[in-house]
């Protein structure tokens, strides 16, 4: 704009540069052209909940929403949040209609159909599971290159530069965006809160925290990564020590539940009309709402039995 007082000030002889400064002023900022506002790039992020206006718009203002969000980020599946209600949704009501029209049980195909209708949420958990377990698997070969690159002269960013390039996904991928946002000028400690969040595991807690205490305290970062890496590695193979020893036990957890549920649908391709008195007779209704509740309370005492904290 200075240029251009200067320009204007100069006197009539400096018309047609003040014309040209101006007009590159105006396609710079697409200020009063229509046709250029196409060319303007949104560079926010912008995250759709749901291709759906109103939905999107319904699900914005929840709170719940982000935290679904971020469960279907951590289990690396390309569903949005509406796409996942839809799911459910639909899982939940076709069941629950069927059974209803079979049985004339209203509260017995509730029941089915909330079963069915976690069948969405139950899936995106499993993935989840998964992602999360290699990256744990994956997390001691991150901090030994890590180390290695420290005890060569790289600085820690570079080192996760490192980490991003040579280790495969999920933990190459978390560690490019961590290095991203060290890159962009985002500070260490909300760097790795933020890759704390991604990936909720107490390994990544615990290298963030060996991370920043380092930070504060002075000392070797590469000692301190390594030894943060051998307790980990400890971590994980007590844990599949557990796992072997639990494994039993939680065998016959999965036994007991499906056990009654299989039976019964068995029993129903057989003889029917026998199992039918099970939803037809007021006693057989009661009987299953009993027995429902009882294998309930027996798969979570023996979840909880069999499930230890490493």
């Amino acid at each position: 704009m200075v240029v251009v007082l200067v320009a204007a000030a100069s006197g009539s002889g400096a018309t047609e540069q003040t014309r040209a400064i101006m007009t590159r002023l105006e396609s710079a900022i697409a200020v009063g052209k229509p046709e250029m506002t196409d060319l303007i790039v949104d560079v926010r992020k912008n995250d759709v909940m749901s291709s759906i206006p109103w939905l999107d718009r319904a699900l914005t203002k929840m709170e719940l929403a982000p935290r679904i969000r971020r469960f279907l980020y951590q289990a690396n599946v390309k569903w949005t949040v509406g796409q996942l209600a839809l799911f459910c949704g639909l899982s939940f009501i076709v069941p629950a209609y069927l059974v209803y029209l079979r049985t004339d049980a209203i509260f017995f195909g509730f029941l089915i159909g909330l079963l069915t209708g976690a069948g969405p949420i139950a899936f995106v958990w499993q993935k989840r599971k998964k992602r999360l377990d290699k990256f744990e698997q994956g997390i001691p070969e991150a901090l030994e290159l890590i180390v290695s690159a420290l005890r060569v002269g790289h600085s820690l960013n570079a080192a996760m530069g490192l980490v991003s390039r040579e280790c495969a996904d999920p933990v190459g991928g978390e560690f490019r965006l961590t290095f991203d946002e060290m890159n962009y000028g985002l500070e260490l400690k909300s760097a790795l809160d933020n890759m704390v969040t991604r990936v909720p595991i107490q390994d990544v807690k615990i290298v963030s925290t060996a991370i920043l205490i380092q930070r504060e305290s002075g000392g070797n970062l590469a000692e301190v990564l390594e030894k943060t890496a051998q307790v980990i590695r400890e971590r994980f193979r007590l844990k599949r020590q557990v796992l072997t020893h639990t494994a039993q036990g939680r065998l016959t957890g999965w036994i007991l539940t499906l056990l009654p549920v299989v039976l019964g649908f068995l029993l129903y391709l057989v003889n029917p009309d026998l199992m039918s008195l099970l939803w037809k007779k007021p006693l057989g209704v009661k009987l299953l709402y009993i027995a429902g509740v009882m294998i309930f309370i027996g798969g979570m005492i023996i979840r909880k039995i069999v499930n230890m904290d490493v």
